[in-house]
């Protein structure tokens, strides 16, 4: 009879564990929910008015005006990290330089404004502008150390195996070109029937591209927050020695990220429960840049370009976002703008009655709205198409474009 007891409070303690990693997830997400969707629309529009068919033309060399561009166009190409690896090599084997399309990739993942804004309600404006500077820094580091390292055979290396077109991931998604051009000023293409159309297919396709990476982010900060005591992480992150911290945060940040498998925007969750645990501002920092260096992304590299090249856009990528994480960390601790406070206030507070429930309420109407469009337009056969290669999709965007256009019609 005692086992039996012994064995139903098990039973109890482990489902109210459960229960309670899911509540933080939850309370987690509710927070942000507004901002994402916001987020997320601000990008379609922008994508939207900018077409990505003079990228290559434009990113031919590693110049400084290059490089501009591809940081400008990879802004306004947000997208998932998978989707951002993927047009990556898009550009390269359409002609731009190996060192532009690196840049363009980094941009498209680490200074989008949805990243910003999630950054700001979940963890405050000095990290995200923190993330700003630092991404910036990021694509000049990595243009200085590609001018300095990165030799012809490398790049030749690179060439021949992007050549071989190896299957990545949302491949179909990076390749979708759905801006619209001509037809008057910006204001007047944005409130158009093509122009509202192509927002909403934007809109949910790069939801439909994240929401994995979302949701495991989510639920393993939930879990993270929920079962693992501040002690453990205070005692990693040597929060008893500052000097110590700040040393170790920018190194130890992306090394978590790699083995996290979360990309994307799907990371900033998991961030704030590192902060509130104790790794150093510039940590951080450098735990969200690592979305680019996460296992699965870097056998995508490895598909894509080898090994060679591969391990040396890791140990890139690596040194620069440690780089990153100690300058900021530096300039911010200098103006005297990090934060002392680590509470997290989705993490303490659950969902209430208040500004946010109403907006995330106003934003899930928008979002329906943009879906409903998105269904009457052809949108089905758009996500059928996200996850095949790049050689398939020429065609098939002909006849999708020719959908929307009767449905446009229609409507």
């Amino acid at each position: 009879m005692l086992c039996w007891l012994e064995g139903e409070i098990d039973h109890m303690a482990i489902i109210e564990a459960i229960g309670m990693a899911l509540k933080t997830a939850f309370d987690m997400f509710w927070d942000v929910l507004w901002p994402l969707i916001l987020g997320f629309g601000l990008s379609a529009i922008v994508q939207a008015l900018v077409s990505h068919r003079t990228l290559s033309r434009l990113l031919g060399s590693d110049s400084p005006r290059s490089l501009s561009l591809a940081t400008l166009f990879g802004i306004a190409s947000s997208s998932c990290s998978y989707a951002a690896v993927a047009l990556a090599r898009s550009l390269f084997r359409k002609g731009a330089s190996f060192t532009a399309a690196m840049a363009f990739q980094l941009a498209s993942t680490n200074l989008v404004i949805e990243l910003g804004i999630i950054l700001i309600v979940l963890l405050g404006w000095p990290f995200a502008a923190a993330e700003f500077t630092g991404g910036i820094l990021m694509v000049i580091l990595t243009a200085l150390i590609f001018r300095l390292t990165l030799t012809p055979r490398l790049v030749r290396l690179a060439q021949v195996h992007a050549e071989k077109g190896a299957v990545g991931r949302m491949e179909g998604h990076a390749a979708m070109d759905m801006s619209v051009e001509g037809g008057g000023s910006f204001f007047a293409r944005l409130f158009s029937g093509r122009g509202f159309t192509a927002v909403s297919h934007l809109f949910v396709m790069d939801w439909a591209s994240v929401w994995v990476d979302i949701l495991v982010g989510f639920l393993i900060a939930g879990a993270l927050a929920a079962w693992v005591p501040n002690s453990f992480w205070q005692a990693f992150f040597l929060t008893s020695d500052p000097t110590l911290a700040k040393i170790e945060g920018p190194l130890v940040g992306p090394l978590v990220a790699i083995i996290s498998f979360v990309c994307s925007v799907g990371n900033v969750p998991l961030a704030a429960v590192l902060w509130r645990g104790g790794i150093s501002f510039g940590g951080v920092v450098s735990f969200i840049f690592a979305d680019l260096i996460v296992l699965p992304i870097l056998d995508i590299y490895r598909r894509y370009y080898s090994w060679r090249v591969m391990l040396y856009i890791l140990v890139t990528y690596y040194i620069t976002m440690a780089a990153a994480g100690y300058v900021v960390e530096l300039v911010f601790g200098a103006l005297g703008i990090i934060p002392t406070d680590r509470t997290v206030a989705a993490i303490a507070e659950g969902p209430s009655l208040n500004y946010t429930s109403v907006l995330n309420i106003i934003f899930l109407a928008i979002a329906a709205a943009l879906t409903i469009r998105f269904l009457r337009t052809g949108g089905r056969a758009m996500l059928r198409m996200m996850y095949k290669p790049t050689e398939q999709m020429d065609h098939e965007m002909h006849e999708s474009h020719e959908t929307m256009d009767h449905a446009q019609g229609a409507i």
